[in-house]
């Protein structure tokens, strides 16, 4: 049964701390003032330190401090930052053991660093087998992927690095089907022949080999030897990022 705290504690009869948390009793836990000020001290803390790590203001806080009997919907948030038990800072205990305190729950953000991950960008494209429309809905979603791992490929930012599964046999054997490709979008400009990049050709997305031409135009090869080559010119082809790193099962 959820816990309604919008009204003030005012029985004239001392609960014990479960007490207060019986099914169906509308209450603000209270505070020891002291206790509360003995902690923040003891932790080396600030109010304003505190209050950012708990989520409120820091004038909530000071309250709690200055002003006796005291309640609050946040008793628990504050005890776990402060490493005691809720009923130590209520006043309904003196041992201050934290028991079955609620851990911190961590952000994503921290439990990717903590773990060595990073996030990169899935791009739905069908790309092989030549092209897929780039101007039809593409779905994108995130994975995280071993830091460790990426930056053999690549060292550009996370937010410029994709990956995409390879589609169809004209680029074979090089890419199969359902090939892992780590794309690096942070390069867009061409400074080796026949290396593998994703881009835009004539409205479709391609996976190619490119070679710059002599006469300005740039060959778009397949590794398998049947899917004819072409030529693109004059801003035909526009560039996405070049492919880094083929993963494939065996």
């Amino acid at each position: 049964m959820a816990v309604d705290y919008s009204q003030s504690f005012k029985s004239v009869k001392r609960k014990t701390f479960r007490d207060r948390y019986s099914h169906g009793c509308n209450v603000q836990p209270m505070f020891r003032a002291d206790r509360l000020a003995a902690l923040i001290s003891e932790k080396g803390l600030s109010q304003s330190e505190l209050a950012r790590r708990v989520g409120v203001s820091q004038a909530t806080i000071w309250k709690l401090v200055k002003e006796p009997s005291q309640g609050s919907k946040h008793l628990h948030r504050i005890a776990a930052e402060l490493g005691v038990s809720p009923a130590y800072l209520a006043g309904d205990t003196d041992d201050p053991t934290p028991g079955l305190v609620p851990a911190k729950v961590a952000t994503f953000e921290e439990l990717a660093a903590e773990h060595g991950l990073i996030p990169i960008r899935h791009l739905d494209l069908a790309f092989g087998m030549g092209a897929t429309y780039v101007d039809n809905p593409v779905d994108e979603e995130m994975r995280m992927f071993p830091e460790t791992f990426i930056r053999a490929f690549t060292s550009a930012p996370p937010e410029l690095i994709y990956f995409a599964h390879g589609v169809g046999d004209s680029m074979m054997p090089t890419v199969h089907p359902n090939d892992l490709l780590i794309i690096d979008a942070s390069t867009r400009r061409m400074t080796m022949s026949d290396q593998i990049w994703a881009f835009n050709y004539a409205g479709l997305g391609m996976i190619k080999r490119l070679r710059p031409m002599p006469d300005g135009g740039v060959k778009i090869l397949s590794d398998n030897q049947s899917v004819p080559a072409e030529t693109a010119y004059d801003g035909e082809l526009n560039l996405f990022g070049r492919v880094v790193a083929v993963v494939r099962k065996i």
